[in-house]
């Protein structure tokens, strides 16, 4: 309920308030505001789509229209305050069974990657798989260590990376997930592994930026120096 309240509240004050903020700067190039704007309905759409179901045209078309009106200050077509407790149902259910359809597809990941060649699975749950070996020290529980890593969802979606960034990342593994406490242990310096963390090994039910809760996790992590 509390993303489905975020995302009304970006609609409802973020336009505005980044219309104010444009009144007192110099206006961007028309085509770049088109893209700016653009990018803006888009996330908006995708973070919609991720917390409810939306089966068909007619669906999209209904959402949109709504949000159309509701931007261009028309009156609504409907009695707002009759719908709303059937939008709260709507939201509830919709997300039991996301959250259900994600649990069986993480599920699936986490199953078929434990059977490839070269797979480890550790005491706590975590995966590890070495593409290389390194030749240096292996880190214990209480060492600090110096990586490069891209971080994914199992659908691909990229939520970090220190590559992207173009700086190491340093971190005494007391300080990690416990996903990556056991895992780094595995591994020798110069080492290049993927880590898969199930939920329970990586941040639980939190939600952490756009990591939803209970979200198992994958990490192409290279472990290059023990500091």
């Amino acid at each position: 309920m509390r993303k489905f309240l975020f995302l009304l509240c970006v609609i409802a004050f973020c336009l505005p308030a980044c219309a104010q903020q444009n009144d007192t700067q110099n206006q961007p190039d028309p085509a770049e505001r088109n893209k700016m704007l653009y990018s803006l309905g888009f996330l908006l759409g995708d973070n919609l789509k991720r917390q409810l179901i939306l089966d068909n045209d007619d669906d999209y078309k209904a959402v949109s229209q709504g949000m159309r009106d509701s931007l261009l200050n028309k009156p609504a077509q409907t009695d707002l305050e009759t719908y709303k407790p059937q939008i709260i149902a709507k939201y509830q259910e919709d997300a039991q069974k996301i959250s259900q359809k994600r649990e069986e597809k993480q599920q699936e990941f986490l199953e078929d990657f434990s059977k490839e060649k070269g797979v480890k699975v550790l005491d706590n749950g975590a995966m590890i798989k070495l593409s290389k070996k390194g030749k240096g020290a292996a880190p214990s529980a209480s060492s600090k260590v110096t990586v490069h890593y891209e971080g994914k969802l199992i659908d691909g979606t990229k939520f970090d990376s220190s590559y992207d960034r173009g700086e190491t990342f340093t971190t005494a593994l007391t300080a990690v997930i416990p996903c990556w406490t056991k895992a780094l242990q595995q591994m020798h310096t110069g080492a290049k592994a993927t880590v898969v963390c199930p939920a329970n090994t990586a941040y639980g039910n939190r939600p952490a930026g756009i990591i939803p809760p209970n979200s198992a996790l994958v990490f192409e992590v290279e472990l290059l120096r023990i500091d």
